[in-house]
């Protein structure tokens, strides 16, 4: 298990970069969407017109409110074809900035994780997310098919995590709450990008504090078990795809993710914006 949760952690910025680049943002902005708009259509799109109660109940972790308003008007501007275009365009853009398509064990990486993500589609129900995705045709280039298949991971393990979540009663400003007690990810970020009314995070957090799961603003001990459980438990839901590697290709699959990983972080692919 701790194989494969290495091979998708360091694999994991190859698909993450998409959330930050400027290519993302301007190939959005040129659909005419704007703000967090292209975030919340781009990563639905594959769902087709999306509804921000379906965006809702997958994504988890953002304020409702800010969902509708975001998605306020983004079918009627563009279409899911249109948006699903214009994000691959901007993932090959950017991987090419940061020198994926140049690096020498690509396709023996693709092999690796393209098998593990196709593994993955016998295993979809209960993972909405992940299905809308497995079902978009695979692209030709090897770059974009390396996001592709590592976005079906990211999206495979990611509905596994609300599965968990839910049945520890852990709701979705519980979580990033939580998350944000780590220390792992700046707070005034995760606050901006969710949007929860600060009130409501206030109260948020002294209901946790009174569950026992948070010691002022770190986790507690009861709460670093809770998280730690959660984590293992999703873990363990992502195996089935990585299992199709066995134990000698995860293994190898962790070794040479490394230098993608760290490709993608020095071209500054990553910065918090």
């Amino acid at each position: 298990m701790k194989t494969a949760h290495a091979a998708w952690r360091r694999l994991e910025p190859v698909h993450g970069m998409i959330y930050f680049v400027p290519e993302a943002r301007q190939r959005y902005a040129d659909l005419g969407l704007s703000g967090r708009a292209g975030y919340f259509a781009s990563r639905s799109a594959a769902f087709g017109r999306a509804s921000a109660e379906l965006i809702i109940s997958t994504f988890y972790n953002f304020n409702p409110a800010f969902v509708r308003q975001a998605i306020d008007g983004v079918w009627d501007a563009t279409t899911p074809q249109q948006v699903l275009d214009a994000r691959y365009a901007a993932v090959g853009e950017a991987l090419r900035r940061a020198g994926i398509h140049e690096l020498p064990h690509l396709p023996e990486v693709l092999t690796l994780v393209r098998r593990a993500a196709e593994a993955g589609c016998e295993h979809m129900e209960g993972r909405p997310l992940f299905a809308a995705h497995a079902a978009l045709p695979w692209p030709e280039e090897p770059v974009l098919q390396l996001w592709h298949a590592q976005t079906l991971l990211r999206e495979f393990r990611g509905d596994a995590h609300v599965s968990c979540l839910l049945s520890e009663g852990v709701g979705g400003l519980e979580a990033l709450i939580l998350h944000a007690a780590t220390g792992e990810i700046p707070v005034d970020f995760l606050k901006a990008s969710r949007a929860w009314p600060e009130e409501q995070w206030a109260e948020t957090e002294e209901h946790l504090r009174k569950r026992g799961l948070l010691d002022g603003d770190s986790l507690s001990p009861e709460g670093a078990l809770l998280r730690r459980h959660i984590e293992d438990r999703t873990d363990r839901l992502a195996l089935p795809a990585y299992a199709a590697l066995g134990e000698a290709g995860c293994e190898r699959l962790a070794e040479l993710a490394s230098p993608f990983g760290r490709a993608v972080v020095e071209a500054g692919l990553l910065k918090l914006g």
